[in-house]
């Protein structure tokens, strides 16, 4: 059974998308909400102090909480994964693996994983939904030297940021978003018309960290005094395209700490 405050969290949410409360309208208090779903305060603050966090509301200092957009938000500031992010919201999770392979990289895919041209990276593309409702098109290649046994994970049960960042832990990452229309082979995935913008996040993540699975796996050394094993190296190359109806990035900055 899912905790009270993400049922509330659930039930505000699907009467945003049901187009009940619309930009601007306020949401019941605390006091109203504790009330109507026979919580304590704390737990309506926590759902309500959850979907500020998350962008979806605005508090405004005297007036009360106000819905601020209907479309769910992903931090730019930190990684996380968008299996993660939809259950965060309460909502129900689901992929579909489009394509899963080993390659040979050409010049541009060699450039991205700072690999010889020609050497064998792996591919994925899964589709990942919010509801059944299509939201990311996530396009990877990986260097197998940091996930030696990518293809044989289970994508259904983990996303593959959660599982890379399990064999190799993140350490940077490089990133851009723009907007661009997507092509018929991705709208059509994203089940969207060829007309309408999509936000596409470009990232490349890097790790310099062993784990000790991926140093089973590809045989080598994990301990701390292990040299390769504090090499740094790209470990993903990741486009991830987001219908511009369904999703926004954004983040909350606070300079006093």
């Amino acid at each position: 059974m899912q905790p009270r405050y993400i049922a509330i969290k659930s039930l505000i949410l699907d009467a945003i998308e049901a187009g009940h409360m619309k930009p601007g309208d306020q949401v019941p208090s605390e006091n109203q909400l504790a009330q109507q779903h026979g919580v304590s305060r704390m737990t309506a603050r926590r759902a309500l102090s959850e979907m500020v966090d998350e962008g979806i509301l605005l508090r405004s200092q005297g007036l009360g909480t106000f819905v601020s957009d209907h479309r769910p938000m992903s931090s730019m500031l930190e990684i996380k994964s968008i299996r993660d992010e939809i259950e965060h919201r309460g909502h129900r999770y689901a992929n579909r693996i489009v394509l899963l392979e080993a390659r040979r990289a050409d010049h541009n895919i060699a450039t991205h994983l700072a690999v010889n041209e020609g050497d064998e990276v792996f591919r994925s593309v899964i589709v990942h939904c919010e509801n059944d409702l299509p939201v990311q098109y996530e396009d990877r290649w990986v260097n197998p030297h940091w996930a030696p046994e990518y293809l044989q994970s289970d994508f259904h049960a983990q996303t593959a940021n959660y599982y890379l960042n399990l064999v190799a832990p993140l350490t940077q990452a490089d990133h851009s978003v723009e907007a661009v229309i997507a092509d018929g082979e991705i709208a059509d995935a994203l089940q969207i018309q060829t007309t309408e913008p999509c936000l596409k996040v470009t990232r490349r993540t890097y790790s310099s960290i062993h784990s000790p699975q991926q140093a089973k796996a590809s045989g080598q050394s994990h301990s701390p005094a292990s040299k390769e094993g504090k090499k740094q190296g790209v470990v993903s190359h990741a486009v991830l395209y987001h219908p511009g109806s369904r999703y926004r990035l954004g983040g909350h900055l606070d300079f006093q700490k």
